[in-house]
């Protein structure tokens, strides 16, 4: 099997994406597995299939994978490469642009530079899923905010979310000691998140700015999580200790986030890049 790929990434949230409008793929799960490798494959935190639209609500539709070959709902800095790469290979060119996901049909308003090509991506996220059972966290209760939650003889207060897919949501005094290898695979697997979860663990610089770091559900530490940024924005807003309009700083850089009052809506602000495309030979 071969096909043509393209290597994109948002804030360094790299993923491999393959325009299904052109190339065939057969099991999408293995070939996750296998281009994510960043030993013997590609490299990135998965796959990401851009797809002619299923209903006329659509421009284009994301199908997405991570890296272990696990089918995901939702990636925010995939997305925006989603809508650059329609864009820029004349997939669709418009904006703002619709995107079909396992989330729903998100809207996408693109910025271009001088030469007509995607720079930055602004996202309407959709409303925030607040209820445990919706997310799903296997608690009592409507909502989940600073549940104390024990990793390792530690506790943290823990604030779930849910962005289309399932964030953990945790604050501490430094990012940059967080042991992520250790922590975040107890807490993806710990008993309380029946579909695993993303970890997030977030210092808060001011209300309006916070440093944040990831570990990603089926993937492991990840440079950026768009998602995860999104529910770090409506956690800090639940819990007291942010505004609803915020700066987070993620390894790969900054995304702005906002979550509207008014429409209950979150926004989100970032780049988009292309690296390279190439033809991958099994």
């Amino acid at each position: 099997m071969s096909f043509r790929f393209t290597k994109m990434h948002g804030l360094g949230n790299d993923y491999v994406y393959v325009d299904l409008s052109c190339e065939r793929i057969d099991d999408p799960s293995a070939v996750a597995r296998a281009v994510s490798n960043r030993h013997t494959g590609i490299g990135s935190d998965g796959l990401i299939l851009i797809a002619p639209p299923d209903s006329a609500e659509a421009d284009v539709r994301m199908i997405m994978y991570n890296a272990d070959g696990s089918r995901s709902q939702m990636c925010g800095n995939g997305v925006r490469c989603v809508a650059k790469y329609a864009y820029d290979h004349g997939l669709a060119r418009r904006t703002p642009m619709r995107v079909a996901t396992d989330r729903g049909v998100l809207t996408l308003e693109l910025t271009r530079d001088v030469a007509d090509r995607v720079q930055s991506v602004r996202v309407d996220m959709g409303e925030p899923i607040l209820r445990a059972s919706e997310i799903p966290v296997a608690a009592t209760g409507d909502r989940v905010i600073d549940l104390p939650v024990a990793i390792h003889e530690r506790e943290f207060r823990t604030t779930c979310v849910s962005m289309g897919n399932p964030h953990a949501v945790m604050y501490c005094d430094d990012v940059a000691a967080v042991p992520l290898y250790d922590w975040g695979p107890q807490v993806e697997h710990h008993p309380l998140f029946p579909q695993r979860v993303n970890a997030h663990w977030v210092q808060v610089i001011s209300p309006t700015y916070v440093r944040m770091v990831t570990w990603e559900r089926g993937t492991g530490p990840t440079q950026a999580c768009g998602t995860g940024a999104s529910a770090v924005c409506v956690a800090g807003v639940l819990t007291g200790r942010t505004a609803r309009a915020i700066t987070a700083r993620l390894p790969g850089g900054e995304l702005q986030l906002e979550w509207c009052e008014r429409s209950n809506h979150v926004f989100k602000t970032g780049p988009a890049v292309e690296v390279f495309s190439g033809e991958w030979r099994d």
